[in-house]
Protein backbone atom coordinates (compact mmCIF):
# COMPACT_ATOMS: atom_id res chain seq x y z
CA UNK A 1 0.00 0.00 0.00
CA UNK A 2 1.07 3.53 -0.79
CA UNK A 3 -0.22 6.93 0.66
CA UNK A 4 1.26 9.72 -0.94
CA UNK A 5 1.32 12.46 1.89
CA UNK A 6 2.63 15.14 -0.75
CA UNK A 7 0.39 15.66 -3.37
CA UNK A 8 -1.53 19.10 -4.10
CA UNK A 9 -5.25 20.24 -5.05
CA UNK A 10 -6.46 23.83 -6.76
CA UNK A 11 -9.87 24.62 -6.62
CA UNK A 12 -11.45 25.16 -9.59
CA UNK A 13 -12.68 27.95 -9.53
CA UNK A 14 -13.78 31.52 -7.10
CA UNK A 15 -16.54 33.20 -6.71
CA UNK A 16 -17.75 35.98 -8.90
CA UNK A 17 -17.69 38.52 -6.17
CA UNK A 18 -14.32 37.60 -4.31
CA UNK A 19 -12.00 40.45 -4.18
CA UNK A 20 -9.44 41.63 -7.21
CA UNK A 21 -6.90 40.21 -5.22
CA UNK A 22 -8.34 36.11 -5.31
CA UNK A 23 -6.89 34.38 -7.93
CA UNK A 24 -8.50 33.34 -11.02
CA UNK A 25 -9.13 29.89 -13.05
CA UNK A 26 -9.42 30.26 -16.77
CA UNK A 27 -11.02 28.19 -19.01
CA UNK A 28 -8.09 26.64 -21.28
CA UNK A 29 -9.65 26.24 -24.80
CA UNK A 30 -9.67 22.70 -26.43
CA UNK A 31 -9.56 21.22 -22.84
CA UNK A 32 -10.41 21.06 -19.39
CA UNK A 33 -7.76 22.12 -18.26
CA UNK A 34 -7.62 25.59 -16.32
CA UNK A 35 -4.82 28.22 -16.00
CA UNK A 36 -4.27 29.18 -12.66
CA UNK A 37 -3.62 33.34 -12.46
CA UNK A 38 -2.64 34.64 -9.14
CA UNK A 39 -0.69 37.71 -9.13
CA UNK A 40 2.35 37.27 -11.41
CA UNK A 41 2.01 33.50 -11.49
CA UNK A 42 0.58 31.92 -14.55
CA UNK A 43 0.09 28.41 -14.07
CA UNK A 44 -1.68 25.91 -16.30
CA UNK A 45 -3.84 23.25 -14.27
CA UNK A 46 -4.72 19.95 -15.79
CA UNK A 47 -8.17 18.72 -14.44
CA UNK A 48 -6.29 15.91 -11.83
CA UNK A 49 -5.83 19.56 -9.82
CA UNK A 50 -9.46 19.70 -8.94
CA UNK A 51 -11.60 16.74 -10.31
CA UNK A 52 -11.95 14.25 -7.67
CA UNK A 53 -12.74 11.24 -10.52
CA UNK A 54 -9.40 12.50 -12.55
CA UNK A 55 -7.68 11.85 -9.00
CA UNK A 56 -8.46 8.46 -8.40
CA UNK A 57 -7.88 7.26 -11.91
CA UNK A 58 -4.04 8.69 -11.39
CA UNK A 59 -3.98 7.08 -8.30
CA UNK A 60 -4.95 4.23 -9.74
CA UNK A 61 -2.54 4.50 -12.61
CA UNK A 62 0.41 4.47 -10.79
CA UNK A 63 -0.61 1.81 -7.58
CA UNK A 64 -1.27 4.35 -4.85
CA UNK A 65 -4.27 4.14 -2.48
CA UNK A 66 -4.30 7.36 -0.59
CA UNK A 67 -3.33 10.96 -1.24
CA UNK A 68 -3.46 13.56 1.31
CA UNK A 69 -3.84 16.68 -0.56
CA UNK A 70 -2.80 20.16 0.12
CA UNK A 71 -3.38 23.52 -1.65
CA UNK A 72 -1.06 24.25 -4.20
CA UNK A 73 2.07 26.46 -2.73
CA UNK A 74 1.04 29.57 -4.64
CA UNK A 75 -1.99 29.91 -2.88
CA UNK A 76 -0.06 30.64 0.76
CA UNK A 77 0.07 34.17 -0.56
CA UNK A 78 0.69 35.45 3.10
CA UNK A 79 1.52 39.13 1.89
CA UNK A 80 -2.69 39.60 1.18
CA UNK A 81 -4.42 42.17 3.93
CA UNK A 82 -5.59 39.27 6.48
CA UNK A 83 -9.59 39.51 5.63
CA UNK A 84 -8.80 38.57 2.47
CA UNK A 85 -6.53 35.97 3.43
CA UNK A 86 -8.50 34.40 5.74
CA UNK A 87 -11.57 34.49 2.75
CA UNK A 88 -9.14 32.70 0.42
CA UNK A 89 -8.27 30.54 3.19
CA UNK A 90 -11.90 29.61 3.76
CA UNK A 91 -12.91 29.02 0.16
CA UNK A 92 -9.96 26.97 -0.63
CA UNK A 93 -10.85 25.16 2.34
CA UNK A 94 -14.28 24.31 1.30
CA UNK A 95 -13.31 22.75 -2.05
CA UNK A 96 -10.82 20.66 -0.43
CA UNK A 97 -13.25 19.48 1.97
CA UNK A 98 -15.98 18.85 -1.65
CA UNK A 99 -12.97 17.25 -3.22
CA UNK A 100 -12.58 14.73 -0.48
CA UNK A 101 -15.60 13.72 0.29
CA UNK A 102 -15.72 12.04 -3.31
CA UNK A 103 -13.95 8.87 -1.80
CA UNK A 104 -12.94 9.80 2.01
CA UNK A 105 -10.75 6.40 1.99
CA UNK A 106 -8.81 7.65 -0.76
CA UNK A 107 -8.23 11.54 0.16
CA UNK A 108 -7.93 13.34 3.14
CA UNK A 109 -7.44 16.47 3.05
CA UNK A 110 -5.23 19.98 4.64
CA UNK A 111 -6.57 23.04 4.47
CA UNK A 112 -4.78 26.72 4.92
CA UNK A 113 -4.85 29.79 7.07
CA UNK A 114 -3.84 33.34 6.81
CA UNK A 115 -1.13 33.04 9.00
CA UNK A 116 0.00 36.89 8.50
CA UNK A 117 -2.52 37.43 11.45
CA UNK A 118 -1.49 34.51 13.82
CA UNK A 119 -4.79 34.97 15.40
CA UNK A 120 -6.83 34.77 13.02
CA UNK A 121 -5.30 31.88 12.04
CA UNK A 122 -5.70 29.65 15.19
CA UNK A 123 -9.05 30.83 15.54
CA UNK A 124 -9.90 29.38 12.05
CA UNK A 125 -8.72 25.80 13.09
CA UNK A 126 -11.34 24.84 15.04
CA UNK A 127 -13.53 25.86 11.20
CA UNK A 128 -10.76 23.34 9.78
CA UNK A 129 -11.81 20.10 12.33
CA UNK A 130 -15.29 21.01 11.82
CA UNK A 131 -14.60 20.21 7.80
CA UNK A 132 -13.38 17.08 8.83
CA UNK A 133 -9.87 18.49 7.20
CA UNK A 134 -6.78 16.58 9.10
CA UNK A 135 -4.80 19.96 9.31
CA UNK A 136 -3.14 22.94 7.28
CA UNK A 137 -0.30 23.41 5.25
CA UNK A 138 1.55 26.86 5.90
CA UNK A 139 4.72 27.83 4.52
CA UNK A 140 8.45 27.50 5.67
CA UNK A 141 8.49 31.53 6.43
CA UNK A 142 5.28 33.83 7.00
CA UNK A 143 6.64 37.06 5.24
CA UNK A 144 10.32 36.40 6.27
CA UNK A 145 9.39 35.21 9.91
CA UNK A 146 10.92 31.96 10.75
CA UNK A 147 8.00 29.60 11.59
CA UNK A 148 9.40 29.09 14.72
CA UNK A 149 9.23 32.79 15.85
CA UNK A 150 7.25 32.99 19.17
CA UNK A 151 4.38 35.20 17.84
CA UNK A 152 2.99 31.75 15.86
CA UNK A 153 3.25 29.67 19.17
CA UNK A 154 -0.26 30.56 19.95
CA UNK A 155 -1.45 29.09 16.45
CA UNK A 156 0.49 25.65 16.56
CA UNK A 157 -0.51 25.16 20.24
CA UNK A 158 -4.01 25.30 18.85
CA UNK A 159 -3.39 22.84 16.19
CA UNK A 160 -1.73 20.51 19.06
CA UNK A 161 -4.77 20.86 21.24
CA UNK A 162 -7.40 20.15 18.20
CA UNK A 163 -4.94 17.37 17.10
CA UNK A 164 -4.35 18.92 13.67
CA UNK A 165 -1.82 18.19 11.31
CA UNK A 166 0.96 20.53 10.16
CA UNK A 167 2.30 19.99 7.10
CA UNK A 168 5.48 22.59 6.73
CA UNK A 169 6.01 22.84 2.61
CA UNK A 170 9.60 25.06 1.60
CA UNK A 171 8.70 28.13 -0.07
CA UNK A 172 11.81 30.04 -1.60
CA UNK A 173 12.56 33.37 -0.05
CA UNK A 174 13.66 36.04 -2.49
CA UNK A 175 18.17 36.22 -1.95
CA UNK A 176 20.71 38.45 -3.76
CA UNK A 177 22.79 35.46 -2.35
CA UNK A 178 22.25 32.86 -5.51
CA UNK A 179 20.85 33.74 -8.85
CA UNK A 180 16.90 33.19 -9.75
CA UNK A 181 17.55 29.31 -11.27
CA UNK A 182 18.34 28.42 -7.49
CA UNK A 183 14.66 29.67 -6.29
CA UNK A 184 13.37 25.78 -6.71
CA UNK A 185 17.09 24.04 -5.72
CA UNK A 186 18.80 25.38 -3.34
CA UNK A 187 16.94 27.73 -2.05
CA UNK A 188 14.13 25.24 -1.14
CA UNK A 189 16.46 23.17 0.70
CA UNK A 190 17.48 26.06 3.16
CA UNK A 191 14.30 27.15 3.53
CA UNK A 192 13.62 23.21 4.49
CA UNK A 193 16.32 23.34 7.04
CA UNK A 194 15.56 27.03 8.51
CA UNK A 195 11.83 26.14 9.03
CA UNK A 196 12.54 22.59 10.84
CA UNK A 197 15.53 24.41 12.76
CA UNK A 198 13.06 27.31 14.04
CA UNK A 199 10.93 25.26 15.33
CA UNK A 200 13.73 23.60 17.51
CA UNK A 201 15.73 26.80 18.40
CA UNK A 202 12.75 29.01 18.84
CA UNK A 203 11.09 26.69 21.62
CA UNK A 204 7.83 25.58 19.72
CA UNK A 205 8.90 21.80 19.55
CA UNK A 206 9.62 22.01 23.72
CA UNK A 207 6.28 23.77 23.99
CA UNK A 208 4.30 21.67 21.67
CA UNK A 209 5.75 17.99 22.37
CA UNK A 210 2.36 16.51 20.71
CA UNK A 211 2.47 18.35 18.04
CA UNK A 212 2.34 16.56 14.70
CA UNK A 213 4.53 18.37 12.08
CA UNK A 214 5.82 16.74 8.46
CA UNK A 215 8.51 18.67 6.00
CA UNK A 216 8.30 18.83 2.64
CA UNK A 217 10.98 17.61 0.63
CA UNK A 218 13.10 15.72 3.79
CA UNK A 219 13.39 19.72 5.11
CA UNK A 220 15.88 19.82 3.10
CA UNK A 221 19.30 20.40 4.02
CA UNK A 222 18.18 19.81 7.90
CA UNK A 223 19.45 16.21 7.96
CA UNK A 224 22.68 17.19 6.94
CA UNK A 225 23.04 20.17 9.58
CA UNK A 226 21.70 18.18 12.00
CA UNK A 227 25.05 16.12 13.78
CA UNK A 228 26.81 19.52 13.77
CA UNK A 229 23.92 21.11 15.83
CA UNK A 230 24.39 17.64 18.37
CA UNK A 231 28.11 18.04 18.27
CA UNK A 232 27.76 22.04 19.67
CA UNK A 233 24.71 20.66 21.94
CA UNK A 234 26.43 17.14 22.98
CA UNK A 235 30.40 17.66 22.97
CA UNK A 236 30.60 14.53 21.43
CA UNK A 237 30.66 12.38 17.79
CA UNK A 238 28.41 10.01 16.26
CA UNK A 239 25.31 10.89 19.04
CA UNK A 240 27.47 9.13 21.36
CA UNK A 241 26.78 10.02 25.32
CA UNK A 242 27.11 14.41 25.73
CA UNK A 243 30.48 15.55 26.93
CA UNK A 244 29.66 18.52 29.04
CA UNK A 245 33.62 19.82 28.59
CA UNK A 246 33.50 19.74 25.11
CA UNK A 247 29.89 21.36 24.38
CA UNK A 248 29.72 25.15 22.92
CA UNK A 249 25.78 24.78 24.02
CA UNK A 250 24.44 24.63 27.40
CA UNK A 251 22.28 21.10 28.63
CA UNK A 252 18.70 22.61 27.84
CA UNK A 253 16.51 19.94 27.40
CA UNK A 254 16.61 17.08 24.52
CA UNK A 255 19.00 17.54 22.11
CA UNK A 256 18.85 18.40 18.79
CA UNK A 257 17.93 14.67 17.30
CA UNK A 258 15.40 13.61 20.11
CA UNK A 259 13.54 17.16 18.68
CA UNK A 260 14.45 16.10 15.38
CA UNK A 261 12.61 12.31 15.49
CA UNK A 262 9.49 13.96 17.04
CA UNK A 263 8.96 15.31 13.15
CA UNK A 264 7.91 13.39 10.34
CA UNK A 265 9.71 13.92 6.84
CA UNK A 266 8.45 13.04 3.20
CA UNK A 267 10.91 11.22 1.31
CA UNK A 268 10.89 13.03 -1.97
CA UNK A 269 14.45 13.46 -2.35
CA UNK A 270 15.63 12.25 -5.50
CA UNK A 271 18.29 9.44 -4.55
CA UNK A 272 18.07 6.37 -2.70
CA UNK A 273 21.34 7.21 -0.77
CA UNK A 274 19.62 10.70 0.90
CA UNK A 275 16.69 8.55 1.46
CA UNK A 276 19.22 5.88 2.99
CA UNK A 277 20.75 8.55 5.41
CA UNK A 278 18.09 9.64 6.32
CA UNK A 279 17.10 5.73 7.50
CA UNK A 280 19.72 5.54 8.95
CA UNK A 281 19.94 9.34 10.59
CA UNK A 282 16.45 9.90 11.68
CA UNK A 283 14.83 6.11 11.45
CA UNK A 284 12.11 4.43 9.01
CA UNK A 285 9.73 5.39 11.50
CA UNK A 286 9.91 8.97 10.82
CA UNK A 287 10.01 9.29 6.93
CA UNK A 288 7.14 9.80 3.91
CA UNK A 289 5.95 8.91 0.84
CA UNK A 290 5.59 12.30 -1.12
CA UNK A 291 5.51 13.45 -4.72
CA UNK A 292 3.99 16.70 -5.26
CA UNK A 293 1.62 15.42 -7.89
CA UNK A 294 0.46 16.93 -10.13
CA UNK A 295 2.79 19.41 -9.95
CA UNK A 296 5.47 17.37 -10.80
CA UNK A 297 5.03 13.68 -12.11
CA UNK A 298 5.02 11.09 -10.04
CA UNK A 299 7.47 7.85 -10.64
CA UNK A 300 6.58 5.22 -12.48
CA UNK A 301 5.09 3.26 -10.35
CA UNK A 302 4.80 5.36 -7.60
CA UNK A 303 8.07 5.38 -4.54
CA UNK A 304 9.70 3.45 -7.36
CA UNK A 305 12.67 4.23 -6.18
CA UNK A 306 11.76 3.39 -2.69
CA UNK A 307 10.74 0.26 -4.03
CA UNK A 308 14.41 -0.65 -5.20
CA UNK A 309 15.52 -0.48 -2.14
CA UNK A 310 14.00 -3.44 -0.94
CA UNK A 311 13.63 -2.64 2.58
CA UNK A 312 13.06 -4.90 5.43
CA UNK A 313 9.06 -5.58 5.73
CA UNK A 314 8.80 -3.29 8.71
CA UNK A 315 10.59 -0.71 6.98
CA UNK A 316 8.51 -0.77 3.90
CA UNK A 317 5.47 -0.43 5.96
CA UNK A 318 6.42 2.16 7.60
CA UNK A 319 7.56 4.56 4.95
CA UNK A 320 5.00 3.77 2.60
CA UNK A 321 1.81 4.07 4.38
CA UNK A 322 2.20 3.80 8.13
CA UNK A 323 4.00 6.71 9.13
CA UNK A 324 1.45 8.71 7.21
CA UNK A 325 -1.37 7.83 9.29
CA UNK A 326 0.82 8.45 12.38
CA UNK A 327 1.25 11.70 11.42
CA UNK A 328 -2.27 12.00 11.11
CA UNK A 329 -3.19 10.98 14.40
CA UNK A 330 -4.76 7.99 12.84
CA UNK A 331 -2.60 5.08 14.08
CA UNK A 332 -4.91 3.61 16.05
CA UNK A 333 -7.49 3.00 12.91
CA UNK A 334 -7.37 0.48 10.30
CA UNK A 335 -7.25 2.25 7.02
CA UNK A 336 -10.53 1.56 5.81
CA UNK A 337 -9.07 1.06 1.96
CA UNK A 338 -6.80 -2.15 3.93
CA UNK A 339 -9.57 -3.88 5.29
CA UNK A 340 -11.78 -3.16 1.98
CA UNK A 341 -8.17 -4.87 0.02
Amino acid sequence: MIVDAHAHFLPSDYPDDAPGCFPRMEPIEGSGDRLLVFGKTRFPAKEVFFAAERRIEAQDASEVEVEIVSPMPPLLRYDLPAADGLALARHVNDFAAELTAYDPRRLIGLGMVPLQDPDAAAGELSAIAERGLAGVEIASNILGSSIGDEKFLPFFSEAERLGLSIFVHAMPSPTDRLPASAMGTYVVGIEGMYAAASLILGGTAAACPDLRVSFSHAAGGFAMSLPRAGYFWGGSWNEEPRDPERAVMPDDGPSPFEYARRFYYDSMVFDRRAIRYLIDLLGADRLLVGSDFPAMPREDPAAKTLRSMDLPGDEWNDISWRNAFRWLGREAEVPAVIAAR
